[in-house]
């Protein structure tokens, strides 16, 4: 039996998929979401071949497109142009990371925020302030998901940030302050990162430092949402991990979501979501 202390990210995705198909079962020949590897990423390329399964079961078309590596910042931006004007592209997806000559802020600002699917344009990330969180970064929108997974009402609820980074720590302080939280941001410079996450309702970890966050680090009964990935080596080889010490810290939390299998499943899900808004926001702007 699975343990219902740990949130079931499988579970959330499955739910989002599903709204996404009603969605585009109503909607034939919905445009295609093209994704963008710049030079040989075998990392990133894991990415996009799990991105390309959840659209095919979101029933979203998916063109997977590589460049090559020595291609100039110029012409990356003429490409991207060029699908904004494109009705045939529903939305562009840059993969991360990009060769050293290439901007990736540059890229991430040139794709119109009608078809910014990742949420990444600096506009998309603005709107946010605004309290327009329809087309946020996803994994930070996954994150916020999870807690509301959890029933606790929004309004209110103390949550602590660690990690400030722009595509996951500021967004997701910002999406929960539109969502009533009252948010405290903990970074490098922190002086007592645990003074703050032991009174928190809710901590939200994006650090990428294995097994930071310990029992002692939690309030009794809290909501911890851990979003690092990292890789370590044991005695029965690598593993993947995330920034909390999930054993220890299930102990005394409410809510934990694990890793794998917990805000990154959400996350490619929500990219299906961020989808559906762009597709909806199109055709109001009289763009389809």
């Amino acid at each position: 039996m699975k343990d219902p202390r740990l949130i079931d990210g499988v579970a959330v995705k499955n739910e989002i998929l599903a709204e996404v198909r009603a969605y585009t079962g109503a909607h034939p020949n919905i445009p295609a979401l093209v994704s963008i590897l710049i030079g040989d990423q075998p990392e990133s390329a894991v990415y996009v071949r799990n991105q390309k399964r959840t659209a095919d079961k979101a029933d979203i078309p998916f063109d997977e497109q590589i460049w090559p590596a020595d291609i100039t910042q110029e012409d990356c931006k003429k490409r991207i142009i060029a699908m904004n004007d494109d009705p045939a592209v529903l939305g562009v997806i840059l993969q991360r990371p990009v060769p050293d000559h290439i901007n990736v802020r540059s890229l991430q600002s040139a794709i119109h925020p009608l078809k910014d699917v990742e949420g990444m344009n600096p506009a998309s990330i603005g709107n946010i302030v605004y309290s327009d969180v329809a087309l946020a970064p996803c994994t930070a929108a996954a994150s916020v998901e999870l807690i509301k997974r959890t029933g606790l009402p929004m309004q209110g609820l103390e949550v602590v940030m660690i990690g400030h980074s722009e595509i996951v720590g500021k967004p997701a302080a910002m999406m929960l302050m539109a969502e009533g939280a009252t948010v405290t941001v903990c970074h490098h410079m922190t002086r007592s990162v645990a003074m703050h996450s032991r009174r928190a309702d809710v901590v939200v970890v994006a650090v990428g430092k294995a097994y930071l966050i310990g029992a002692d680090m939690i309030k009794p009964g809290a909501v911890v949402i851990d979003i690092g990935i990292n890789q370590i080596d044991t005695p029965d080889g690598s593993k993947i991990v995330g920034d909390v010490d999930t054993d220890a810290v299930i102990e005394i939390a409410g809510w934990v979501t694990p890793v794998p299998g917990g805000v990154g499943p959400v996350t490619v899900s929500i990219l299906m979501r961020n989808a559906v808004v762009a597709h909806e926001r199109q055709i109001a702007a009289g763009w389809l």
